[in-house]
């Protein structure tokens, strides 16, 4: 992909890994990591933490770098709240580790790989592999060992270093209050030590470490006393239990957030991450992350880029834990895997975009089509094919593409006309298609099957239902001038029997009746007739005054059923 630098993110990202990579021991394979908490449903604003990471890695791959790009699963955090759908019942289990909640379907082994399940399924779709490191299989078997006796013995370096932040968030959180007074709380507001529990300091003392209870599994605890020389800490629980444990011997605790980021960024030498902007901005996680690696851990921050927010349907910004929110899986049973890929590497990391389900998918369709044709044999310019061609596939895989392209909507009027019959669609489709005709729908896939799925969920009202019988009352009273531009329109069908040829007809009848050849420019008062006459073909076709695109209505429901609809 030479020469497609200029204003390519992902180019200058794998540019700024390949330098990080030289201040670290030679030898050391580049990292790229992404973490996710599968404490609900990943939706398509967490897929961004993937694609960043996973389109800078393929880039490193694609000039012969060794890369590795791993998916952290914090899979040991505590559950914090029960998302929307779930029972209340299992409010129980707040406070315990994701994986030590049961699967609230009771499909899964637990609640976290309920959620891991269907995204891998996506990622796979999507042509991403990656490393899967669970969090709790490290913890519990004692991965950490070394590195959480470091930041226990170092706790109050660590409690200095993020007090510098927490002064400082304090004193900006009061302003923020003052100005937002009357704005509803927003639980997943901008990533701030000073809103982080985790991190105070306790009447014993900090400890950067918090235990999970023996007794109740879950993280109300308070550290009271930890002994340097035997590791051995004691503990008090909210449930009432106190108890000790030896650290690396249970796995039965992990390291706070703050600390734990950083940690991770050392122990598996990451050299790119990427972040959301609540972790990006000054005084949050990234920046104390850096200060904490760099000073406790003797390590180096990786190379990073902040990314904004992916909406759907308006939404800015969307909560796994909110309910409702897209997934990737919603997201592919209508859109084709490369153009997911295209929609996530098109923009750079900071600028947000949002994913449409409703009819904004044709358009959407439109435009990945005619950036397809742009760049057809080499064409356009390098940039718009290097970010196409990481669409399209990765250094190792090329993902399955619609072999013949017909534009989404007119598959999506086909698949609701004939209320998916497929005889019928392979016949409106030959019908439609100027060039060669096909012989097999599977031309048309993997696109017709997510054309089927979209139709399938649409509500009733946005369906088309197609007359079953001629509306002869109304066909009795259709005005002189009604009654010849239907007659004009059915003695045209045969010779302009094509999507091309019926356009130019439906557009056509109000100009032959004013004297008008048919490629006469629409006056005003042309234009006014026409929607007019589609009003009434709209009414007496599908018992509305609108529906889908006239001349793929008419070649979907052929000459003899048209005639027998206008014809009282």
């Amino acid at each position: 992909m030479a020469g497609a630098k200029q204003g390519d993110w992902v180019m200058a990202a794998a540019d700024q890994v390949i330098a990080e990579g030289k201040n670290r021991p030679a030898g050391a394979p580049l990292v790229c990591a992404s973490g996710i908490s599968p404490s609900g449903p990943v939706h398509l604003g967490n897929l961004r933490e993937i694609m960043v990471p996973h389109f800078v890695a393929d880039e490193l791959r694609r000039r012969g770098l060794d890369c590795k790009h791993i998916l952290s699963w914090d899979d040991f955090d505590r559950l914090r709240k029960v998302p929307a759908g779930v029972p209340e019942s299992f409010a129980e289990y707040i406070g315990r580790p994701l994986t030590s909640v049961p699967d609230p379907c009771g499909e899964h082994e637990n609640w976290a790989e309920h959620f891991k399940v269907p995204f891998r399924a996506a990622l796979a779709e999507l042509g991403v592999e990656v490393t899967e490191i669970s969090q709790t299989e490290m913890y519990r078997a004692g991965a950490y060992t070394e590195q959480i006796l470091h930041a226990m013995r170092h706790r109050g370096q660590i409690d200095a270093i993020l007090g510098r932040y927490r002064t400082a968030k304090t004193a900006q959180a009061g302003q923020a209050a003052g100005q937002a007074a009357g704005q509803p709380e927003d639980p997943e507001a901008a990533d701030s030590v000073a809103n982080d529990t985790e991190d105070e300091t306790t009447a014993s003392g900090y400890y950067p470490y918090k235990p999970y209870c023996g007794a109740c599994d879950r993280d109300f605890t308070t550290v009271t006393e930890f002994d340097e020389e035997s590791a051995r800490i004691s503990y008090t629980c909210q449930c009432g239990h106190a108890d000790t444990d030896v650290i690396g011997v249970s796995g039965r605790g992990k390291l706070v957030w703050k600390v734990d980021w950083p940690m991770r960024w050392a122990f598996e030498g990451v050299t790119f991450e990427a972040g959301g902007v609540d972790h990006s901005s000054p005084g949050s996680s990234f920046t104390v992350g850096s200060q904490l690696v760099r000073e406790v851990f003797d390590g180096r921050p990786p190379s990073y880029l902040g990314y904004s927010f992916v909406g759907t349907s308006g939404t800015a910004k969307m909560s796994g834990s909110a309910g409702g929110a897209p997934t990737p899986g919603d997201a592919l049973q209508i859109l084709e895997a490369p153009l997911v890929r295209w929609l996530y590497v098109r923009r750079k990391p900071n600028q947000s975009f949002s994913i449409a389900f409703d009819q904004e998918v044709g358009r959407l369709y439109d435009e990945w089509d005619a950036v397809t044709r742009r760049l057809a044999d080499g064409g356009g310019e390098q940039l718009e094919q290097a970010v196409r061609a990481r669409a399209l596939g990765t250094a190792e895989r090329t993902l399955p593409v619609t072999s013949r392209t017909v534009p989404f909507r007119m598959l999506a009027s086909a698949v609701d006309i004939t209320t998916g019959d497929e005889q019928q669609i392979l016949r409106i489709l030959n019908d439609m298609s100027e060039s060669s005709s096909l012989t097999s729908l599977d031309e048309v896939r993997p696109r017709l099957d997510r054309v089927q799925a979209w139709v399938a969920k649409l509500p009733a009202e946005d369906r088309t239902q197609v007359r079953t019988a001629p509306d002869r009352e109304r066909l009795a009273q259709l005005s002189a001038d009604e009654r010849a531009a239907l007659k004009l329109l059915l003695d045209g069908l045969d010779e302009h029997w094509s999507l091309d040829g019926l356009t130019s007809l439906v557009y056509g009848v109000p100009k032959l009746q004013a004297g008008l050849p048919l490629d006469a420019p629409a006056s005003p008062e042309l234009k006014l007739a026409q929607r007019t006459l589609f009003s009434l073909l709209y009414e007496l076709l599908v018992g509305r005054d609108t529906g889908p695109r006239l001349p793929t209505l008419l070649l979907a429901l052929g000459a003899d059923r048209i005639r027998s609809l206008l014809t009282l």
